[in-house]
């Protein structure tokens, strides 16, 4: 196989692990929600469970792969690791200050901000069309703040955008290591657990009416999405992987208006249509050019 044709592989393959997390990450809120509990016992039952999982799925890599490869690959992972933990803690917090839209589109700035770190920070320039589907986006998500970012709390709000910025660092820092980050939130999630239990008291003060929810987001649901995600920067490029967030920001309002009827606006819809129309026109032709490239560079025999 030739490099291109490698390339375009690994793009594809990039593609679809991201999409998978992408995917998971839509029910993570509503399974929150579903827990009833509050929100530092949530943080707190969440993140130990998530490291339950992580440390179940290590093991099993362990017991039946050869693969020797560093679960935290050096100072690079673990300053993944610490970025990923803090911003587990201000999404968890953010849950609890402001809605679900609120949050779901301002994470939405998320490509905006990748590509512009991974500009700055790494040298990667965006290609125009990526430039395009990002001010397409960000239009969409301009409609939906525009009718509902005043329903929120402020410091809710700042929660979630800095949770997006913190999001996109760890994106670009992770486009730049090109090694396999899947484990690094996973083990983060330690970090909310601790911090959550100090905040309740310690392990007696955890309440929560609904426990099983908050069991399958946290032992099955969290550790596939963020795997996925934290394994897409070994393939794709960073903008890329980070409008595989935007389908928490179209999805997670549909599963919370199904569930507990909270219906979206007229220019919430618009909106949304206007980002997964942007993210998936932006994702084909990914693909187009990868092919476009392999076929052009690939090796002939001679006539």
């Amino acid at each position: 196989m030739s490099d291109f044709s490698q390339q375009a592989a690994d793009h594809r393959k990039g593609l679809l692990i991201t999409a998978i997390g992408g995917l998971a990450l839509t029910i993570d809120i509503p399974l929150i929600k579903l827990s009833g509990g509050e929100a530092w016992s949530v943080v707190a039952a969440r993140g130990g469970m998530t490291f339950l999982a992580a440390l179940v799925m290590w093991a099993g890599l362990r017991l039946f792969s050869s693969d020797r490869t560093p679960v935290i690959p050096g100072r690079t992972g673990l300053l993944v690791t610490g970025l990923y933990g803090i911003a587990a803690i201000s999404f968890m917090l953010a849950v609890f200050h402001t809605t679900t839209a609120n949050l779901v589109f301002i994470l939405a700035f998320n490509p905006m901000f990748s590509a512009l770190m991974g500009w700055l920070l790494i040298g990667e320039r965006p290609k125009p069309q990526t430039f395009v589907a990002m001010a397409a986006m960000v239009f969409g998500v301009g409609l939906i703040v525009s009718d509902g970012l005043q329903a929120g709390n402020m410091i809710g709000n700042a929660l979630a955008l800095f949770t997006s910025l913190m999001l996109s660092l760890i994106i670009t820092i992770s486009r730049k290591a090109r090694t396999g980050m899947g484990f690094a939130p996973l083990f983060a999630a330690i970090v909310p657990c601790l911090v959550g239990l100090f905040m309740v008291g310690g392990p007696s003060g955890v309440v929560l009416p609904q426990p099983g929810w908050l069991a399958l987001n946290g032992l099955v649901v969290i550790p596939v999405a963020f795997w996925c995600l934290a394994t897409g920067p070994k393939y794709i490029s960073g903008p890329e992987v980070a409008m595989f967030y935007l389908l928490e920001t179209i999805l997670a309002p549909v599963w919370m208006w199904m569930i507990f009827s909270e219906a979206p606006t007229r220019l919430g819809v618009i909106g949304g249509a206007i980002i997964v129309v942007a993210l998936v026109t932006h994702s084909l032709w990914q693909l187009r050019e990868h092919r476009r490239a392999a076929r052009t560079l690939a090796p002939r025999h001679p006539m």
